[in-house]
């Protein structure tokens, strides 16, 4: 079957080009590798050749997108305004879904595979595939056992804005974090979080004064199109730290003591100030964080650790 681009697409894509040279035609691959779109991805290549040297009209790239069209089927057009709309996102939160590779487990946490975090939260994949990714959710504490949260950015792509535990993310498939034994993967994918998001040193957060206390799998949709689908670990660690959010990740951080936090709970619930906690988060609230503050401050976190049962939430 036959494919025109039209003009006001070819400017789209060398916008979107020009935006990320380095990264953007790896990104259009990738996303459309498990696709019939091959002959269209040479065509589109030609394209930019073609029109590279061309001046740009003057027109707001979102004003045109509904005109870029291509004389395909309609899935081909659905899929390529997926593409258009991928490539607007965060540049940062971009590189991160189509680089990064989520390690694939099944519902008892055996590796099956890896897959890009954009794959891991597409919830159409998580339903059609049943996705289910490894990831860790961090619970530091103070020396005053108060717990560090954090808000996420507004260019997240999932659940941007809202308030969580001090953070959330995923081992990724890769040697230092495949390693199963006493969760060490896991644990050094944290201490690698923790830098990247809050900018927590490596030496103030030691792999082996992270305690495992559990596992839960759960599902949990952002939007119409992202979502979680995650058998999470529970880490849990107290040590006073130096931190320096990353803006691209972190937009507010605050430690909290009980009461406080039972006062975000209570806003939450009733929407005051437009205040929202990330499910994951509320889950472990729920069934869990009460009473294992309770042995972060009595110091015998060992004692509640349960690692081998999965706990299957909603």
């Amino acid at each position: 079957m036959s494919s025109t681009l039209t003009t006001p697409f070819q400017t789209i894509l060398k916008r979107i080009f020009l935006s990320s040279p380095s990264s953007s035609f790896s990104l259009f691959k990738s996303h459309y590798s498990s696709s019939s779109s091959s002959s269209l991805s040479l065509r589109l290549q030609r394209t930019l050749s073609a029109t590279a040297a061309a001046p740009l009209p003057r027109f707001s790239l979102y004003s045109r997108v509904s005109q870029a069209t291509l004389s395909t089927s309609s899935s081909s057009s659905t899929a390529m305004g997926d593409f258009v709309a991928d490539a607007a996102m965060d540049a940062v939160q971009r590189r991160l879904m189509f680089e990064d590779e989520c390690i694939l487990v099944d519902e008892n946490d055996r590796v099956v595979g890896h897959d890009t975090k954009y794959n891991c939260h597409l919830m159409e994949k998580i339903e059609s595939e049943n996705l289910l990714h490894r990831a860790f959710s961090v619970f530091l504490f103070n020396s005053e056992y108060e717990l560090l949260l954090q808000q996420r950015s507004a260019t997240k792509v999932t659940f941007p804005l809202v308030w969580t535990n001090t953070c959330c993310s995923h081992p990724l498939y890769r040697e230092s974090e495949l390693i199963d034994e006493n969760a060490l993967g896991v644990r050094n994918a944290a201490q690698r979080k923790l830098l990247d998001e809050l900018g927590i040193p490596a030496e103030d957060v030691p792999v082996d004064k992270f305690t495992p206390l559990g596992r839960m799998l759960y599902k949990a949709p952002s939007d119409g199109k992202w979502g979680e689908h995650e058998l999470d670990y529970l880490l849990f660690i107290v040590r006073d730290v130096k931190i320096n959010p990353n803006p691209d990740e972190v937009t507010d951080v605050k430690y909290v003591n009980q009461e406080q936090l039972k006062e975000l709970l209570r806003k939450a619930d009733t929407g005051e100030e437009g205040l929202k906690l990330s499910p994951w988060f509320r889950l472990v609230v729920d069934n869990f964080l009460f009473k294992w503050w309770e042995h972060v401050e009595k110091g015998t976190l060992a004692e509640a650790a349960d690692m081998k049962t999965i706990h299957k939430l909603t």
